[in-house]
């Protein structure tokens, strides 16, 4: 759209240029941060896959078994980026970006059948009875099908509650969700089908008779280490105790924070001037305050809008209102942007007699869709009486404005406009034989003009207006001399008949819900909003008195956030409860359902420890990362545990500790890969988590990446301890012997 319109302006620039008038068509260009963030996402997506690729290289040593793998990439994300198309659902950073997350996972499930194909393989080829290599590849295929098929089903339940988010946070992230959900269900279907068949058409004759030499020393290391923590068992549990209790202790220590600031490179001034300022002045202002900004090496360009068209805009602001369009020049980072923005709301500050309030466009449209105002801190006054609330507004700003972090603190509806008030004399009326309604509509005439009738140019109509000059009018003073004429044929001032005096109104009254209300806005740096809320809170009802039938009501960022999180926990529980009955049909024993269910509390350790490291904001995004690490780390829980129940069930292995080193490392390299290539999957994405495009999915990538690293260790080292201590793994039994062991004690 941008684009149609630069080239339908450049088409007019010549006939314009001709008038003098002067085109500046990239004042305000909100496609400049959306070309930027979808190419910042699209880069971590492909860097991200880029990452993978040679990971999968490293462990599998082998061009023909990485290639293999690595083609669930391109089909899994091609697949779903289809289903999203026929969907309706577009390109953008957040369906980028659960691409981009899932860039890790949806390899998973390959690489997973891959090495169980390539290790049955290589047993197979030391075998005296070799098997036929296609049968081999079909039981491998098999061996892991269930745990894989299940461990889908599972990521894909627990990112329900992300999906079904609802109002803006649902418009956010459903997508995301949903991009998500539909590659890991894609490479669900690609390790089932194309994965076995690539390895039967690439891999006769061409199986590696050795593991790689990562792989062996990898599982060496790890055997010796594992044997040493089996003889500390008291140890290794004590030790995830404490990890998981301090972690989830100190979850609720961090600051919260809705949305992140977006980095556009643009910033939307508000400023307010006194209400009655005229347009002229406000004008004046403004060129001074746009000279004040122009000296700040970040900023390329600044525009002013004062006042409102009349009768097209949806804004209801008078004269003294004006915004100011910032650009920023082009490529500066998050913290440039930040510096940016505090130094232009010190420039505001030193304009005496002016509020002002600094945003970002999205942000600001955001704040605004949530709350009605431009602003995270939304304090609604409610009454009757509109004298009493307009000075409980004031005391509320007042007060409000002492909190630390409060800045841009704005009574929204001031009042203090300059009004003329004409108050008509019944006894003169009647005197000089005038109709009140009469008088009254000749001042309006006089002031505001009439139409009295119609004069044609061609195919043209004009309307004829009578107005007074714009002498008279601008006059304050002479409307006392209106002259009007009396039905008996005289002629009177105005003055004669009324009382006519300045007094101080207001410009705009609000209401809400029937309800007269007086908004006070604010915004916040320096701490995060639901801390402020709550100080802020406590600071008003400490200090203000309410009169009976007025009260206070907060909106805005805090309020969402707070309505947003209840909705994601309780989305989760129900997931959560879809999950176990998953897990107890995969497990069919409550002691190994337990076993996979350690890990979840487990792999908030890595997450939390990750928010405190990158500054201890948990933001939604950040929760939503909770969520969707939960989901990934439930995979290798139950890989782990169901390859147990295969040794000893389909293997015929007692169950002891040299069957749970055997089954943790077999599973070493498959939990290794899957969580290193998922972890890299992700990194651009934290890594660059305040550029364009990248600031909420961000917060999520350093939360899954940091509890990757718990979980791994969890599953790696103390999952095989607790399934040696508390796991039940028993041998498959045929009906004829089920039958045989419970009749013999009836026999006895």
């Amino acid at each position: 759209m941008t684009k149609q319109l630069e080239a339908a302006l450049e088409e007019l620039r010549p006939g314009l240029q001709a008038d003098g008038i002067t085109i500046e068509p990239d004042l305000f260009r909100p496609a400049n941060f959306i070309k930027t963030a979808t190419s910042n996402v699209r880069d971590s997506l492909i860097l991200g896959g880029v990452l993978v690729v040679v990971v999968l290289f490293l462990f599998l040593f082998d061009l023909r078994t990485a290639a293999i793998s690595c083609t669930a990439i391109p089909l899994s994300l091609l697949a779903a980026t289809m289903v999203l198309e026929r969907l309706g659902v577009t390109l953008n950073t957040m369906t980028l970006g659960g691409l981009a997350i899932a860039i890790g996972v949806v390899v998973d499930d390959a690489v997973i059948d891959v090495e169980n194909i390539v290790r049955r393989l290589r047993e197979n080829a030391r075998s005296s009875q070799p098997r036929p290599f296609a049968l081999v590849v079909l039981d491998a295929t098999l061996e892991v099908r269930s745990a894989v098929v299940y461990a889908t089903f599972a990521v894909i339940l627990v990112v329900l509650p992300i999906m079904m988010l609802s109002g803006l946070t649902g418009r956010l992230f459903a997508p995301l969700g949903l991009a998500y959900a539909l590659a890991v269900l894609a490479s669900l279907a690609v390790a089932l089908t194309v994965t076995p068949a690539l390895a039967i058409a690439l891999l006769p004759g061409h199986v590696p008779p050795r593991d790689p030499p990562v792989v062996r020393w990898a599982r060496t290391a790890y055997e010796l280490l594992l044997r040493r923590l089996a003889q500390r068992p008291r140890f290794v549990i004590a030790a995830a105790s404490v990890c998981t209790i301090a972690g989830c202790a100190a979850l609720p220590f961090f600051s919260g924070e809705f949305i992140p600031e977006l980095n556009e490179g643009h910033f939307v001034a508000h400023v307010s001037a006194v209400p009655g300022t005229s347009l002229e002045q406000s004008l004046r202002i403004g060129a001074r305050i746009a000279d004040a900004v122009r000296q700040l090496p970040a900023v390329r360009s600044v525009a002013q809008r004062a006042g409102r068209a009349e009768q097209s805009s949806e804004d209801t602001w008078g004269p003294h209102y004006s915004e100011f369009e910032v650009d920023l020049q082009p490529g500066l980072s998050g913290d440039e942007a930040d510096k940016t923005q505090v130094a232009l709301r010190r420039i505001f500050a030193g304009f005496v007699g002016v509020s002002s309030s600094v945003m970002t466009f999205l942000t600001e449209r955001i704040e605004e869709t949530l709350s009605g105002y431009t602003a995270p801190v939304v304090i609604n006054v409610f009454g009757n009486d509109l004298d009493v609330l307009d000075q409980k507004a004031q005391d509320i700003a007042r007060v409000v404005g002492e909190v630390a972090g409060a800045t841009d603190v704005q009574v929204q509806s001031p009042p203090g406009l300059p009004q003329l008030t004409i108050r008509l004399r019944k006894p003169d009326l009647e005197r000089w034989g005038f109709d009140a309604v009469d008088v009254l509509d000749v001042i309006r005439t006089a002031y505001q003009g009439d139409v009295v009738g119609q004069t044609y140019e061609g195919n043209r109509v004009f309307d004829v207006i009578t107005i007074l000059d714009a002498a008279s009018r601008k006059n304050i003073s002479t409307i006392a001399d209106l002259p009007l004429h009396s039905p008996r044929g005289f002629y009177v001032l105005l003055r004669q008949v009324a009382d006519i005096y300045e007094v101080s109104g207001r410009y705009q009254i609000q209401h809400e819900g029937a309800r007269r209300v007086q908004t006070v806005t604010t915004n916040v740096t320096g701490t995060d909003v639901p801390s402020f809320v709550r100080r802020a809170k406590a600071l008003i009802a400490a200090k203000v008195q309410l009169p009976s039938g007025t009260y206070v009501q907060f909106a805005g960022t805090a309020e969402a956030q707070s309505r947003s999180q209840r909705d994601l926990v309780f989305n989760s529980l129900i997931a959560g409860v879809g999950v176990i009955l998953l897990l107890s049909i995969v497990t069919r024993n409550w002691r190994n359902l337990m076993l996979i269910l350690t890990n979840l509390p487990f792999a908030i350790v890595g997450g939390v420890l990750a928010v405190f490291v990158t500054g201890g904001l948990l933001s939604l995004g950040a929760m939503v990362g909770f969520v969707t690490l939960f989901g990934i780390t439930l995979r290798n829980s139950i890989l782990m545990i169901a390859h147990y129940e295969h040794l000893v069930e389909v293997e015929g292995m007692r169950w002891n500790l040299d069957a749970a080193i055997k089954g943790a490392t077999d599973r070493l390299i498959p939990i290794l890969m899957t969580s290193i290539v998922t972890g890299l999957g992700i990194l651009p994405l934290a890594i660059g988590r305040g550029d364009p495009g990248r600031e909420i999915q961000g917060p999520m990538a350093v939360v899954i990446l940091g509890g990757l690293v718990s979980s791994m260790a969890l599953n790696l080292l103390v999952l095989p301890t607790l399934a040696l201590r508390y796991g039940s793994f028993e041998p498959a039994r045929d009906e004829f012997e089920r039958a045989t062991v419970t009749a013999e004690p009836k026999a006895e």
